[in-house]
């Protein structure tokens, strides 16, 4: 299709000409992602085997000492006079060593089969039952998670102590003194400063997120369940098995079709709860900012108190208020001649259970995007709708034409974020209707229940922590390709300066 015949279509040919085109394009953008991935392990492996040639080449050229900090931290930097550099790298040895003999390997060494004593039931010589405690799978996969870590800091530590000793030996054979304390710490509080402020956070970000994600991503692999509870029990590594169940409509039949199904329905609220949000927060906003519309201070004020409301505090209330004797079936019977009709909202049938939690998370959703849009509206610049009405553009064509590209083209990181959040949208099915219906059908979930409300029952229910796991780890993968895909191929990533 041409650049004419493409101005030609009214708005809804050409909203269904892009979606075609992207559509289509999906095959491609996934292509091009996956190349990506190639691209980026064919560059890590790349990157390993020049480390392993500047490791050979830096011991062949290095003097004594250099050759000697391959064996002895900071041997290099203290010969060279970084005294105070050479002894932090010669303490780090020291203390990895200790950490390894004293506690690290205890459980590293265990870390293949995750323990092999188990737990057992004795009698004292008095002939009372005493517990025998074996080995603690929980505590071995923890602590070799830590363990592995720290080895691999350490290793970083260790090539920095190469690089450092032979950087100090050029030095000193061109006639350069190395730095000292006092010059060292004036840079990481002025040109280094960013290392510095960064640093914090960075190991905070370490400790309470990375750890924890490779905790679960090798959970995934265990057979970590109910009958495999630690201390009393010990579970091992089972492989792929979590990730096979999930699609083995022979050997565990419900367990896929309430992946395959929930996946469907995440997947579907996840759009629709977006795209309506997006939608009909953006309609408001336009008739709040629209010119002669009065005290509109007080309309943003109001949608802003909404806010202020915690979110669990309103879906409680909306769960109250659509129970069979609740607010809205009194208000009902009303017009129904005094008799309640008892409608269940949450627990009669899918579809109105489905079509209830979609239009409650209009009321808790609306009010984000109206406040955004609403300052998106006031930073177009008013040329573009003067140009437009001397032209002869109307109220739709503007529309179609500024606005709604204009708004698309900054909001997308937005809408990408709110898509993923409503993936993950925990509060409002969990709170609103606890996954109801329930159906024999669906292994630990509900007609209404998405995948990580489907994750939480299987944790906190039947404690099956190994397919739980499984299944964030699946989550994760999808929001991440969406979330790439989508943004690679907008006009946002594409054409940065297209509205500057």
């Amino acid at each position: 299709m041409t650049y004419v015949e493409y101005k030609q279509l009214n708005p809804f040919q050409r909203f269904a000409h892009n979606f075609k085109k992207f559509i289509l394009n999906i095959p491609h953008a996934l292509a091009k992602f996956f190349k990506a991935i190639g691209h980026a392990i064919v560059s890590f492996f790349t990157g390993i085997g020049k480390g392993f040639k500047n490791y050979g080449v830096t011991f062949v050229k290095g003097d004594w000492a250099t050759k000697l900090s391959y064996l002895i931290f900071g041997i290099g930097d203290i010969h060279k006079g970084k005294y105070y550099k050479g002894i932090l790298f010669f303490l780090t040895e020291v203390l990895y060593a200790l950490y390894m003999i004293f506690f690290g390997w205890t459980y590293l060494q265990k870390f293949t089969t995750l323990g092999t004593v188990a737990t057992t039931q004795d009698f004292n010589e008095l002939g009372m039952p005493v517990t025998v405690y074996g080995d603690n799978s929980m505590l071995i996969l923890l602590y070799s998670v830590l363990s592995i870590v720290i080895t691999i800091l350490v290793f970083a530590v260790y090539i920095a102590n190469i690089k450092d000793a032979y950087r100090h030996q050029v030095m000193r054979a061109e006639g350069e003194k190395p730095t000292s304390l006092k010059h060292d710490v004036k840079e990481f509080l002025d040109g280094k400063y960013h290392i510095t402020l960064l640093s914090f956070p960075t190991l905070m970000i370490g400790i309470f997120n990375i750890m924890p994600m490779i905790f679960m991503i090798l959970i995934a692999f265990t057979n970590y369940d109910q009958q495999h509870l630690p201390p009393g029990t010990l579970f091992t590594w089972v492989g792929f098995d979590n990730f096979s169940s999930l699609f083995n409509f022979v050997d565990s039949a419900t367990k896929a079709t309430t992946f395959i199904e929930l996946t469907k329905w995440t997947l579907i609220w996840a759009v629709v709860a977006t795209f309506t949000n997006y939608i009909l927060g953006m309609v408001v906003a336009l008739m709040i900012n629209k010119k002669g519309i009065k005290f509109k201070a007080l309309w943003r004020t109001l949608f802003v108190i909404a806010i202020a409301v915690p979110q669990f505090v309103s879906l409680l209330l909306m769960n109250q208020m659509l129970q069979t004797n609740g607010a809205i079936n009194i208000v009902l019977s009303y017009f129904n001649g005094g008799v309640n009709p008892e409608i269940q909202f949450l627990n009669s049938t899918t579809l109105m259970a489905r079509l209830t939690v979609i239009i409650v998370n209009l009321w808790v959703g609306i009010p984000y995007t109206i406040l955004s849009m609403s300052g998106i509206l006031m930073n177009i610049p008013e040329d573009l709708y003067e140009s437009a009405r001397i032209d002869g553009a109307g109220p739709v064509k503007t529309f179609t034409k500024i606005t709604l590209p204009y708004m698309i083209f900054v909001t997308t990181p937005q809408l990408i974020t709110q898509f993923v959040g409503n993936i993950n949208n925990f509060n409002v099915i969990y709170l609103l209707t606890g996954g109801g219906p329930s159906t024999e059908q669906f292994y630990q979930a509900g007609r209404t229940d998405i995948l990580v409300t489907w994750l939480f029952n299987l944790t906190m229910g039947s404690q099956d922590y190994g397919l739980a796991a499984a299944i964030g780890i699946l989550v994760f993968i999808v929001c991440a390709t969406l979330s790439l895909l989508i943004y690679n191929n907008s006009k946002s990533m594409k054409d940065e300066e297209a509205f500057s």
